[in-house]
Order: C-alpha cells, then sequence, then structure tokens
C-alpha cells in the first residue's frame, strides 16, 4: 500500500490539486458570481423563506424541496465536517480555515448553477419521481452521453465506494481509540444498520436524513455555541489566528504544517470535499425535488454549502482551537489526527461525560452520509439504465465497501477519495460552465417574476430569458 501511495496517489493527487483543481475551482466560482451579480449575496434571504416553505410544491409521489436539501446535507455534513476540518487544521494549520470559508462563499455562486441545471434537465420516472444531475444535463445540454456515462460512472465509483469507506473509517477511528471497539465489529454493526436503508431506495434515505441531519447538526452547533460563550475572550484570537496563518504569518507556518500553500491546498481540498460545491454531487439530490422554478431548488441547494461549511465546519474549528495546546498545537500538531482531534477538543472542554455525546454525533453525521451517498450512486445507475438486478448487486457492493473501510489506514482511504473526487469535480466544471448560459436564463426568469410581485413559476416554452429551445418533457 504504500509503494502504491508513493509512486501513484501522491504524485497525482499533488499535480490535480497544485497546478489544476484550486485554480479551476475558484475561477469558475468567481466566473459565476460575477456573472449572477452575487446571487448567493443577493438572495441569501430570499433563499432561506425558500427552504422554509419549499415543501409546498410537492405532490404525493415527489419529494419535497426540504427532503432535496436534507439529501444534499447528509452528504455533505459528515465526516469531513468533523474528520475533515481537523485534517486539514493538523495538516495545513489555522489558516486552512480561512481558506475553507473562501471556498464556501464563492461555492455558493457554483451550487446555485449546478442545481438550477440539474432542476432544469431532470427527467420524471415511471413512479411519478424525478432523476437528474450532472450526467444528465451533460446528455440533455451538451449532446454527450459518453461524457455523461463518465461523469456517471465517476461518481458511483467515488460515492458508492470511496466516500462511504470514508465515513465507516472514521467512526471505526472514533469508536477504536475511545472506546477500544475493533475496527471489525464496527464494520459489522455498519453493515447491518445499512442494508435495509440502502434497499429502501433515494425516496426512503430521504425520509431519514430530514429527520436525522437537521436534529444533529443542530446539537451540533448548539455544542460548539456554548463552547465559544465558555471561552468567549479567546475567539477574537482564535480568528487573528486563522487569518494570520492563512497568509503565513501564523506560529504553523513556522511549525510542521508547511506555511501558506499547506493552508491553502488542505483548505481547498477539505472544503471541497465537505461542501461538495461544483463537485456534481449535490445537483443529483436537486433534481429529485418537486418545484414550481428550477431556481428555486438553486437557491435551497447554494444553502448547504453556507450550512456546511461557514456552519458546522467552522464550528469544528472553533471546538478545536479553543481547546488547550496538550490537544491542539498549531506549530507542532499531529498527537490526535482526523475524528480523534476533535473528540479529544471536546473531551478537554466538557469532561469525560461528552465522550459519548461526540461518538454519537461522529456516527449519526457519517451513517447519513452514507445514505446521502448511495442516494446519488443510485441516480447515476439510474442514467447508466442499470437493471433491478444491477442494483441489489450495487448495494451489496456498497455494504461491502463500508465495511472495508473500516478497517483500512485513515490517510490511505483519505487520499483514495482526493484523487476521485477530484476527477469528477473537473468533469462537472467543464459542463457547468458550458451550460451556464440556461441557469443564468432561470435566474432571470425567477428575479422578473419576482419584480412583478407574483410566485415564480417556470415555463421553458418561449421563454424569452433561455438561450435556446429547452430539450425537456417536465418544463
Amino acid at each position: 500500500m504504500d509503494f502504491v501511495k508513493t509512486t501513484f496517489i501522491d504524485p497525482v493527487s499533488h499535480v490535480l490539486y497544485t497546478y489544476i483543481l484550486i485554480y479551476v475551482l475558484l475561477g469558475v466560482g468567481l466566473y459565476f458570481t460575477i456573472r449572477t451579480r452575487g446571487v448567493q449575496f443577493r438572495l441569501f434571504g430570499a433563499a432561506v423563506g425558500l427552504l422554509l416553505h419549499g415543501s409546498r410544491d410537492r405532490s404525493e409521489q415527489g419529494i419535497s424541496s426540504f427532503q432535496a436539501f436534507a439529501i444534499g446535507l447528509a452528504s455533505r455534513v459528515g465526516t469531513g465536517n468533523i474528520a475533515g476540518v481537523a485534517v486539514a487544521l493538523t495538516l495545513g494549520g489555522p489558516g486552512a480555515i480561512f481558506w475553507m470559508w473562501i471556498v464556501a462563499l464563492i461555492g455558493m455562486a457554483t451550487g446555485f448553477i449546478e442545481a438550477t441545471l440539474a432542476q432544469l434537465f431532470k427527467i420524471r420516472m415511471p413512479d411519478g419521481s424525478f432523476r437528474g444531475g450532472p450526467a444528465f444535463y451533460i446528455e440533455s445540454g451538451l449532446g454527450q452521453r459518453k461524457w455523461g456515462i463518465l461523469f456517471a460512472v465517476l461518481l458511483v465509483f467515488t460515492f458508492g465506494i470511496a466516500f462511504n469507506m470514508v465515513q465507516a473509517n472514521t467512526v471505526a477511528d472514533v469508536l477504536s481509540g475511545s472506546h477500544n471497539v475493533s475496527a471489525g465489529w464496527t464494520a459489522l454493526v455498519l453493515m447491518v444498520l445499512s442494508a435495509p436503508v440502502l434497499y429502501g431506495g433515494v425516496k426512503r434515505v430521504s425520509r431519514a436524513a430530514e429527520i436525522v441531519l437537521p436534529v444533529m447538526a443542530g446539537a451540533y452547533l448548539l455544542l460548539a455555541l456554548v463552547l465559544v460563550l465558555m471561552n468567549l475572550n479567546r475567539v477574537p484570537g482564535v480568528f487573528g489566528l486563522i487569518f494570520k496563518d492563512a497568509f503565513g504569518f501564523g506560529p504553523a507556518a513556522a511549525g510542521a504544517t508547511g506555511g501558506i500553500l499547506a493552508a491553502l491546498l488542505n483548505g481547498v481540498k477539505r472544503g471541497l470535499f465537505s461542501n461538495e460545491a461544483g463537485m456534481g454531487s449535490a445537483p443529483n439530490a436537486a433534481a429529485t425535488a418537486e418545484t414550481s422554478h428550477p431556481a428555486k431548488q438553486g437557491l435551497i441547494q447554494s444553502l448547504g454549502v453556507c450550512v456546511d461549511t461557514l456552519g458546522v465546519c467552522t464550528a469544528t474549528a472553533f471546538i478545536i482551537l479553543l481547546a488547550d495546546k496538550s490537544v491542539y498545537d498549531p506549530a507542532n500538531p499531529g498527537k490526535y489526527t482526523g475524528a480523534s482531534l476533535t473528540q479529544a477538543a471536546v473531551v478537554n472542554q466538557f469532561g469525560e461525560g461528552s465522550r459519548w455525546l461526540m461518538t454519537a454525533m461522529v456516527f449519526v453525521f457519517a451513517f447519513s452520509s452514507v445514505l446521502g451517498n448511495y442516494a446519488y450512486a443510485e441516480i447515476n445507475l439510474n442514467f447508466l439504465r442499470a437493471n433491478s438486478l444491477a442494483l441489489h448487486v450495487f448495494r451489496l457492493v456498497v455494504i461491502g465497501s463500508v465495511g472495508l473501510g473500516s478497517v483500512l489506514a485513515l490517510n490511505a482511504v483519505w487520499d483514495f477519495a482526493d484523487i476521485a473526487m477530484g476527477v469528477m469535480a473537473l468533469v462537472n466544471l467543464v459542463a457547468i460552465t458550458l451550460l451556464g448560459k440556461w441557469a443564468f436564463g432561470a435566474l432571470r426568469d425567477f428575479e422578473a417574476a419576482k419584480q412583478r410581485g407574483v410566485n415564480p413559476e417556470f415555463s421553458a416554452r418561449d421563454n424569452p430569458y433561455l438561450p435556446g429551445e429547452l430539450p425537456t418533457k417536465v418544463w
């Protein structure tokens, strides 16, 4: 495994993130921010309102806007928020958090575009539900089914296998380090719990996600808020540390984490893994929603980026940075890694009684991500026209990946996921840049209706804001 890591995984990951993905990701996000006149800032309030009332558009056969948002959040809010932030702090120092914020703020525009495109090019399934996402808009919008197949295969592999291994690995790491539970037992429990939900399909996943995720995410944010209030006098210093270290002036720059470049690289990597803006994953959830206008779901899904990174990831960062140096020292990190670092920071502040609380949170976040990841994979298997037998076989593969991820080394799993994520993101970023004009048109149509004081309801027929005839039977 070390040979594969040093001769293949590390060099490919270095080139992909250092010379390609960072610039493409930030460049595309800035382009969409400018072209939409900062849609993520201008219409933030409208997005919140839509999230709270979006379920009104759903029929009995469909999935509501909130359920689709919950599926996306289930995949976003997982180990990337607990383990990923800890990894970023260990490898990139406090400055990595600043770059995670930048990726999120810019990525909200990217998230809006890709989710709106997913709605525009979605298809109706025989049971009345919807499917869509990058593979679908690449085929319909660009007329390139082969590239759609490539993306679908990449996503099935990345989310069905690689990312689920990461989620399971984090749970095993926490249970082993804190409660002496063997990885084998963790693997068995996760596999047994995953099976009945995965075999229920996307609708069952959406019902589970809309109940579990908001409650657990809220509890985690409340935990971080209490910790901040307990250490209110130190909060300005934490912000100062993050900003100084982001530009190479903090203690991490002189320590083991490598300065500004390490902060930038790890912030972008972990930010992308956590909020998934531009990766092409969340659009698969956005397309399942039944809504009266594509831009509505685009706005709602852009909020997922905000909640994930500016909310939950920031909470994790403050939990760790407010802990004693015996837990985390920016100049010399490494005593704890991954989710174990976050858990150790919570225990440092709240005592041993909080260890089980953190274990429960890590478990729920990781388990919900497994469900969200599977939902994405199933949607793309639908695109690949997989039959029922293929779906059953794939569910077994997913369950096996959860078990395997529990017993592999942390670094191997993260590195494996990084490459898969990066390649998938590049394919999607090229596609949404080429198709962005359709999302711009949908946004103009949405804003025109708002200016007239009416509830935006979209029709693709003879729509003056679209660049052409939309190839769809839905709108």
